[in-house]
Order: structure tokens, then C-alpha cells, then sequence
């Protein structure tokens, strides 16, 4: 019985941060699940979506009209850059995380010197820098494969009007596909990144874990919610939004798929 009082006490230790990361995830958990509630009752309530029909529609603009090759390329180009810039970002930072777990001996207990709550064992350290280091390669991954999607696309989206009804695969839905989860790929390197900040204040302790997930929250309803959600008139289906016609003076309906959010 003795022998085990050692071990109880160490499990004690670890109660703060097991608390502070469980609340944090339900939170986190919460606002995906209310997102998702509303989403499924208007489309356009999140920007993801927005995002992801502009982009099939400038992909159906491109590839049916002509003289639009170049904007085409120099637009990818541009998409593309942002993709290898931010994987550049996230090799330095999972580096920098590798570099910072062979330190835990050093700063582990002046990086809580502002809580009190919370373990200051080496190990929990280690385990707080994995995750950080698992959210950093998943940013790594997801704007590699951003890059490796985009550049397909900049190959398709040239392909003649008349290979369409040979290879339908290459009709400008399927491309218009291959560059939403192209930019779904952006979304979630960006969401990774985001996601990284309560992680690194986990580091500090559980109380900081816990507020910067708050703070997380707050900012990612802001973020993802589309601003003319709120704007649209009542008496229209949920999946359409009145938009102007600055040609003609009338208002037109913008369609929204159903039931997605990218």
C-alpha cells in the first residue's frame, strides 16, 4: 500500500491539465457541432462555403470562356506560393519543436513559474510538446497536399473545351472539385495553426491552456462565419441570398449547395 502512495500522488499531479484539456476539447467540440447545426440550416452561414462556390464558379468562368488562360495560371501561381510558403513555415516550426523537447530538463519549471496549478514532470512536458508537434505536421501535410492539388489543376484547367465529352473526368466540375479540396487543404493547415496557439500556452499550464481556447473559440466564430448570413431576406429558401445586379438594377438569387461546408 505504501508502495503505491508514490503513484497516486503523481496521478494527482497530472488532475489540473487532464481537466484544463478535456474542457478545452468539448469546448472546442461544441462549436464545431453548433457550427454544423447551423450550417445545415443556412449554407451561407460559413465563409468555407462562400469560399468553396466562388471557387467553382471561377473555375466554370475560366474554363468556358476564352482568353482567360493566363489570369488562369497567374492566379494558381499565386495559390500555389502561399501553399509552399506556409509548409516552409511549418518544417521551421516542427524543427524548432523537436529542438525545444530535448529542453524540458531547463525550462519546464520556469514556464510555469505564472501558475500554480498544473505538473511540472518532465514527461507531461514531453507529452504537451507532442502535441504540438503532431499539430504542426498536420499543417506540413495539409499545405503539401494544397500544392500537389493546385498543381493539377493548373494543368486541367486548360484542357479544351472539346475533350469534355471524351473524358468527362475533366469537365470543369471535376477540376471545380479538385480545387475546393485544394483550398479545403488551405483550410486546414490555417485551422492547425490556429489550434497551436492553446497548445503552446499549455506549456505555461492548464489555466492557460483553458483561457486560449476561449479565446480561440471567440475569434473562430468570427472567422467562419460568412458577414451577409445574417443580411439575407427571410423570404427566401435558406440556400439562396439576394445579391445586386449593378448592370440592371434588380436583385439576383446566389444559390448555395446544401448541406456543405467546406
Amino acid at each position: 500500500m505504501a508502495d503505491s502512495m508514490p503513484f497516486v500522488a503523481g496521478l494527482q499531479d497530472f488532475v489540473a491539465d487532464a481537466l484544463a484539456f478535456m474542457f478545452s476539447a468539448l469546448l472546442v467540440i461544441g462549436y464545431y457541432a453548433h457550427h454544423r447545426v447551423q450550417v445545415r440550416k443556412d449554407s451561407s452561414y460559413s465563409i468555407h462555403s462562400v469560399n468553396a462556390l466562388a471557387r467553382r464558379l471561377w473555375t466554370q468562368n475560366v474554363m468556358t470562356n476564352a482568353g482567360k488562360d493566363i489570369m488562369a495560371v497567374q492566379s494558381l501561381r499565386n495559390f500555389i506560393m502561399v501553399g509552399i510558403m506556409m509548409a516552409t513555415t511549418a518544417s521551421l516550426l516542427i524543427m524548432g519543436t523537436l529542438t525545444l523537447s530535448g529542453q524540458a530538463e531547463n525550462i519546464v519549471r520556469s514556464w510555469h513559474s505564472l501558475g500554480t496549478l498544473g505538473s511540472h514532470s518532465q514527461e507531461l512536458w514531453i507529452i504537451k510538446v507532442l502535441f504540438l508537434l503532431v499539430d504542426f505536421i498536420v499543417a506540413f501535410f495539409a499545405y503539401a497536399m494544397s500544392i500537389r492539388l493546385a498543381t493539377h489543376v493548373l494543368f486541367m484547367i486548360n484542357v479544351p473545351q472539346t475533350s469534355y465529352i471524351e473524358h468527362p473526368e475533366l469537365s470543369h466540375e471535376c477540376v471545380a472539385n479538385r480545387l475546393i479540396q485544394a483550398g479545403n487543404m488551405i483550410t486546414l493547415g490555417m485551422r492547425a495553426f490556429l489550434f497551436a496557439i492553446p497548445l503552446v500556452f499549455w506549456l505555461f499550464g492548464p489555466v492557460f491552456l483553458f483561457l486560449a481556447t476561449i479565446g480561440l473559440v471567440v475569434t473562430l466564430k468570427r472567422l467562419d462565419r460568412h458577414e451577409a448570413a445574417s443580411n439575407r431576406p427571410s423570404s427566401l429558401p435558406s440556400s439562396v441570398r439576394a445579391v445586386p445586379d449593378r448592370d440592371k438594377g434588380s436583385v439576383l438569387p446566389l444559390v448555395f449547395p446544401q448541406g456543405k461546408n467546406s
